[in-house]
């Protein structure tokens, strides 16, 4: 059973973004289907840092967007991507440090932000990006 199922209300409207969001959504399902079975730290090995690359690389890929269409919230969406990548970098080290208790913790962290995020934070652009032209 998936925690996070990706439906269309959760698309921006951008392709690129969503498909990021789609893989956001499937790494979080593939630990939580792991951790059902007590498998989490054998499959967070991958998942882990594949997640944090590609929080990265998607909240770089909305600034640059944002940054080519001067969209005028650039600023605060930055602001809270930092905070989410030091949240994320906290887990990060849990994880390094070997703490297999934070799993649960990760699950509802990320669960919690991809839902908000994408509904709440990320619909802020989304009128912007289709009137410039960004699909």
């Amino acid at each position: 059973m998936a925690l996070l199922r990706w439906t269309k209300k959760y698309s921006v409207g951008v392709k690129l973004l969503d498909e990021q969001h789609t893989e956001f959504v499937s790494c979080l399902n593939q630990l939580h289907a792991a951790m059902l079975k007590g498998k989490a730290q054998d499959v967070a090995k991958v998942i882990a840092p594949r997640m944090m690359n590609l929080t990265k690389n998607h909240f770089s890929t909305e600034e640059r967007l944002m940054e080519e269409t001067k969209f005028p919230g650039l600023a605060e969406h930055r602001s809270l991507h930092c905070d989410l990548i030091s949240r994320a970098e906290e887990f990060m080290a849990h994880y390094e440090q070997g703490d297999q208790t934070m799993y649960p913790q990760l699950l509802r962290f990320v669960g919690n932000w991809l839902h908000n995020h994408m509904l709440t934070v990320d619909n802020h652009y989304v009128a912007w990006m289709k009137d410039h032209g960004v699909h």
